[in-house]
């Protein structure tokens, strides 16, 4: 299974069908927040396609979660833009949340800074920010021998 994470997009509508686009073999697109106007509308034009969606900092009056979980595959992934777990000053606060929920893999968005990691049995995943002409994305391939995940320049 693939999964396409985005987050930050900040109203570049473009840049997420764009992404969309570009990973025609992604069954699921997780929105990791600072976009939801947008990733509403792109849902609407890729009704095939299973849209997960947390809320950002800069998401006003949006009623999504800030945090959430899904297991695909097999495997827990926690989400969550990481605003309300202070991921610019560090990760420790976040991966801990991540490790109460059993979370094989963690996604998070916010600081507009792409990384793909693993720390001791978790997969960290921030796709940095779609928005612009240097904007990324992540993907995550889950298969019957593991984890692959990736970031991609638009």
């Amino acid at each position: 299974m693939r999964i396409l994470v985005v987050s930050d997009t900040h109203r570049d509508q473009y840049a997420l069908e764009q992404a969309v686009l570009r990973q025609p073999k992604a069954e699921v697109v997780i929105h990791l927040g600072d976009g939801a106007d947008e990733a509403e509308m792109v849902k609407a034009k890729f009704p095939e396609k299973t849209f997960l969606q947390v809320r950002g900092n800069c998401d006003w009056g949006c009623d999504l979660p800030v945090d959430a979980e899904i297991t695909l595959e097999g495997k827990k992934i926690f989400y969550t833009h990481g605003y309300t777990h202070n991921v610019k000053y560090g990760l420790y606060n976040m991966c801990c949340a991540a490790r109460e929920k059993k979370a094989d893999i963690v996604l998070f968005g916010h600081t507009h800074q792409a990384l793909a990691e693993y720390d001791d049995g978790l997969y960290l995943l921030n796709p940095g920010s779609l928005h612009g002409s240097m904007g990324t994305y992540g993907i995550i391939d889950i298969t019957k021998a593991g984890i692959v995940t990736n970031i991609i320049r638009l």
